[in-house]
């Protein structure tokens, strides 16, 4: 017996929230119906805004990060990046040299940062550097280039050309996408070169984001999982993620 069109598609629902994605083939077999009845149930359902279709899967939502200002980002997961923040102030040892990318998550760092010996930082974030600069004992580095007002960070071959000249113990890197496959990646194309800089003019690369930045990416891709040290992120991060990350030798940590 034929299933009815609103009972398909809400098993359409019930089997993506379960699996993460379905793709057009498999319930085409599973509701014994063609593909193109399968592809108007999914294309329905994105305007309805209860999935996102993509290369002949659907998944639960759009995995592309869009551009928001520092001011937008602050009121996102407040708790979470303050918790993540406490966390990898707590990885810094004295005479550490630091390097401090852009995003609210590095700009909860430097509120967190309290006054460790002999601390070296280089900031691409001016409000990071603004808020350490009022520190003691630590000395503090703005990166030069041009600024990117959305982050009201620093980017460029200037910024690039200075990184070259240093080599540091830590990189704190915030990203706006976290993808298993593809990587890591931000909304910026000039961000993700100076990102890429900052990864070889650094020791550990320790990565600050909250569980909401997995499965998605961003326009400028900065690189693969492999290069990364350390995830430190919230408990909501899904277990299946967790696990991946942890095969690929990445130190997750939960806060």
């Amino acid at each position: 017996m034929s299933i009815k069109i609103a009972e398909r598609h809400k098993l359409i629902l019930n089997k993506l929230e379960k699996d993460g994605s379905v793709t057009v083939s498999e319930l085409s077999k599973e509701f014994n119906v063609s593909s193109v009845t399968i592809r108007k149930d999914l294309k329905l359902l994105e305007e309805l805004n209860l999935l996102f279709r993509s290369h002949g899967k659907a998944i639960p939502s759009n995995p592309y990060a869009t551009e928001k200002t520092v001011n937008e980002k602050e009121k996102l997961h407040k708790e979470e990046k303050f918790r993540i923040a406490q966390c990898a102030v707590d990885t810094l040892v004295p005479n550490d040299s630091i390097i401090l990318a852009s995003g609210t998550s590095i700009i909860e760092f430097a509120h967190q940062l309290n006054d460790i010996t002999d601390l070296t930082v280089l900031s691409a974030s001016l409000n990071a550097a603004l808020i350490i600069s009022e520190k003691t004992n630590i000395d503090v580095l703005q990166l030069g280039g041009v600024l990117r007002k959305s982050s009201s960070s620093v980017i460029g071959p200037i910024s690039e050309k200075m990184l070259a000249e240093f080599t540091c113990t830590k990189l704190f890197l915030g990203v706006d996408g976290i993808d298993l496959e593809y990587g890591l990646t931000t909304t910026s194309s000039m961000e993700a070169s100076l990102n890429k800089a900052m990864i070889n003019a650094a020791q550990k690369i320790i990565v600050l984001a909250d569980s909401s930045k997995f499965g998605r990416k961003g326009f400028g891709r900065i690189c693969g999982l492999e290069e990364v040290d350390q995830i430190i992120t919230d408990k909501n991060i899904d277990s299946k993620t967790h696990a991946r990350l942890t095969e690929f030798g990445i130190e997750v940590t939960l806060t």
